[in-house]
């Protein structure tokens, strides 16, 4: 391997790793949120267990993200100072707001959470815990709104004389549809990590202690929130998937092994493709489905993979535009599959809960923990299948990712650095598993009184 592919290799290790940090940190944040307004509105001494119980968890997970996702921001100067160059006007703008006003708004207000119990009100206390909530959005979407202009580049000119692309309109970066697409898929998938977790750990101790009420009501929340969550995701993926159809036809064609443009396309369940030569051995599939889904229309006319190429030699000159089409196609079948799944866990569990006997059913409770992992799946195979189907663009149309390498980093240096973070980052997944799984396992704290001035300060 190259630099430039050991560059991409280290970019997509340290990106995956943080990315399984902070659908859980904002997911969190929130749960923790709506349950610390309940036990100011009732004053019922569960929801403060609840609240302290869950928070605790957010703080664990929250304070190793931040670190996993420093190191990523330092690669676009090391690894990728050519792009750095080339988009720096543009890509840096919302990173950097990112950075002063979004991050540090989480930070100031963690800190009144942590240490105002005893020194706010309630409603003041739990208004810091919203506020956080409030600050994981913007940051998401900051950088969601940066990512996004790399699938659908808006608001910018090249400047012939320096050779760059320099951002002329902020608005339309700010308000990129494909930015705010992004933007609720992920949010909503971020709600269904938390409620996931939830799920899974409550139903750990309901197998030990079916009567305990902090669980019991814990898991209702989680519930709730992950069916919500989960058909959310579902519905903004649809509405994704057909602005992926208008603006990257070519990744629309991968996912679905679609070779030859077709009207009435189906839906691929299962295909064995032969890419050198363009065909598919076996395709098994949902007459007309997969133009239903991209077009609204029965009959709707979808690009197949071969025709984009062609078209894609003539706009932008000789070369192969077609990414890694079995990666695309199978993390596409991988991350819907796990969506379905949770919404099935979801249905099951209020099922058992509205009837009063989820204590008494064991398989759920015994499966539930498992469950945990599926949004871990379906957000690492959804972000992999969004990245890489942009290949072989770094920004779509305008930049070859090619030729957004430093041209002065070495093989040995890239492949240093990348053993190194996977190793560091590594033993920060190691650690984060093992002190969420510890205080996972314990007891919720004991609450002796439903007061802030009493509360327990960890």
């Amino acid at each position: 391997m190259d630099a430039f592919e050991l560059a991409r290799l280290q970019f997509a290790v340290t990106t995956i790793f943080h990315f399984f940090f902070v659908p859980l940190s904002i997911g969190l944040a929130f749960i923790t949120a709506i349950m610390e307004t309940a036990w100011v509105r009732t004053k019922n001494p569960e929801y403060l267990q609840m609240t302290k119980f869950w928070g605790k968890l957010f703080l664990i997970n929250f304070a190793l993200g931040v670190v996993t996702g420093i190191v990523q921001e330092f690669q676009f100067g090391m690894n990728w100072s050519a792009y750095s160059r080339f988009v720096g006007d543009i890509f840096g703008a919302p990173l950097a707001i990112e950075g002063l006003a979004a991050f540090f708004l989480e930070s100031t207000f963690i800190g009144l959470w942590i240490f105002g119990w005893t020194r706010l009100s309630p409603r003041t206390h739990a208004a810091t815990m919203w506020i956080v909530a409030f600050g994981t959005l913007l940051s998401a979407f900051f950088i969601l709104a940066a990512n996004a202009w790399m699938q659908h580049p808006v608001g910018y000119e090249l400047n012939p004389e320096t050779g760059r692309a320099e951002l002329n309109d902020f608005f339309a970066l700010m308000t990129n549809i494909t930015a705010w697409s992004h933007f609720g898929h992920t949010i909503l998938a971020a709600l269904a990590t938390g409620g996931m977790f939830v799920i899974g750990v409550s139903a750990w101790h309901l197998r030990r202690k079916p009567d305990s009420p902090v669980f019991r009501r814990s898991m209702t929340v989680a519930l709730v929130v992950s069916l919500f969550a989960s058909l959310g995701v579902a519905f903004s993926g649809h509405f994704q998937a057909q602005l992926v159809a208008k603006q990257q036809p070519m990744k629309t064609a991968s996912a679905e092994a679609l070779w030859e443009t077709e009207q009435g396309a189906g839906f691929s369940l299962f295909a064995v493709g032969d890419v050198e030569n363009g065909r598919n051995h076996i395709n098994l599939q949902l007459p007309h489905l997969l133009s239903v889904l991209t077009t609204n229309t029965w009959n709707g006319e979808v690009q197949g993979i071969n025709d984009v190429q062609a078209e894609y030699e003539e706009r932008y000159g000789p070369g192969s535009y077609i990414p890694v089409v079995g990666v695309i196609y199978w993390t596409f079948r991988l991350m819907v599959g796990a969506g379905m799944l949770m919404i099935l866990v979801s249905l099951v569990g209020l099922w058992y809960v509205r009837r009063g006997t989820l204590p008494k059913a064991i398989w759920f409770l015994r499966l539930a923990p498992l469950a945990i992992a599926l949004p871990y799946l379906a957000n690492s195979t959804g972000w992999i299948m969004t990245e890489m189907g942009r290949q072989p663009w770094v920004v779509f149309g305008v930049m070859l990712t090619r030729d957004a390498v430093s041209g002065s980093v070495g093989v040995g240096f890239v492949l240093t650095t990348l053993i190194g973070f996977t190793i560091i980052y590594g033993l920060l997944s190691i650690i984060d598993v093992y002190l969420l799984s510890r205080y996972a396992r314990s007891e919720p704290p004991t609450v002796t009184e439903p007061s802030a001035e009493r509360a327990l300060v960890y």
